[in-house]
């Protein structure tokens, strides 16, 4: 498991924030709250319904059921990667009940890089944020693990298999 960095860099320190802080609503419009999934581990992934990766829903969702009561997927929907997520909140939500059964909690759509940033993602990939690692998010289904103290873990590739050990070994 990845620990806080420590850091002479006062500014550096100034910018760290708690994940269980950052706002953002559910796919239903309604705020998901991050801070109820304390004491758990928690998923992102930037998700798409016309990826190539979009068959990873299957795993996504079989993880979450094998790990629920340590584990939280949260979905992500984004199209800022080949206009491959171009629908609307109740789009998404049926075609993720659908065609992968999906009941892991997904957000609203929203931007995972450049100028419009959100938040989370923000959080996610930026060390002034989250005191561990900076990262770019490259494609659709890169996924970010959180541990149940809300320090940041590591993240992994969109070829990376949710059921993969390099994210399993973590929530054993």
């Amino acid at each position: 498991m990845a620990t806080l960095c420590s850091t002479s860099n006062a500014s550096e320190t100034a910018n760290y924030s708690s994940i269980y802080d950052i706002e953002i609503n559910g796919l239903n419009g309604k705020p998901l709250s991050l801070s109820a999934y304390k004491d758990k581990y928690i998923l992102f992934v930037n998700v798409a319904s016309k990826c190539g990766f979009t068959s990873q829903y299957k795993e996504l969702q079989e993880l979450y059921d094998s790990y629920k009561d340590t584990l939280v997927v949260i979905g992500v929907p984004c199209n800022q990667f080949g206009n491959q997520e171009p629908g609307n909140a109740k789009d998404i939500e049926s075609f993720c009940e659908i065609n992968y059964g999906v009941t892991f909690p997904i957000t609203e759509k929203i931007d995972v890089k450049d100028a419009n940033q959100h938040p989370l993602y923000e959080w996610l990939t930026q060390k002034r944020k989250n005191r561990v690692a900076n990262s770019k998010v490259k494609w659709n289904f890169q996924k970010y693990l959180i541990a149940p103290t809300g320090e940041f873990v590591d993240y992994y590739f969109s070829m990376t298999s949710p059921l993969s050990s390099k994210i399993i070994k973590h929530l054993k």
